[in-house]
């Protein structure tokens, strides 16, 4: 499973409920296209209700013992769910989400990635805070 499926999968399925391979991003910086991206297949809750992304990791973020910024921190975020946080991972993850920038500059390769990465879960499903969104 790629890096933003299984970010994906850990927050909107946290027990494992369906299998969902996140949208890619495409090469314009992260603009969807319906014909060129699809959403995750059942990321969405049996109800049809979307998934309250800030509950699900506030909920996370109380059971861990560092405190994690998830909301401003894209390492946080994956250190979180559990995931290589690394900076090689963190450049897979941009490489996955076609991120055109330096991977070097990680300041901003960071900040990209976090938007990305909450734009990607509100586009499979997720219900996404007002003050993440772009």
């Amino acid at each position: 499973m790629s890096l933003l499926g299984s970010i994906v999968s850990k927050i909107l399925h946290p027990f494992g409920g369906g299998s969902a391979e996140a949208a890619p991003a495409s090469s314009d910086g992260g603009a969807s296209s319906p014909s060129t991206d699809t959403a995750a297949a059942g990321a969405a809750p049996a109800t049809g209700e979307p998934v309250d992304v800030e509950a699900v990791l506030n909920d996370m973020a109380s059971k861990n013992p560092q405190s994690l910024n998830w909301r401003t921190s894209i390492v946080d975020l994956m250190k979180l769910l559990n995931l290589d946080s690394s900076l090689h991972a963190r450049q897979e993850l941009a490489d996955e989400l076609h991120y055109t920038g330096d991977k070097n500059d990680s300041a901003s390769m960071n900040i990209w990635l976090h938007k990305q990465v909450i734009k990607k879960l509100e586009e499979n499903g997720g219900k996404v805070p007002a003050d993440l969104k772009d």
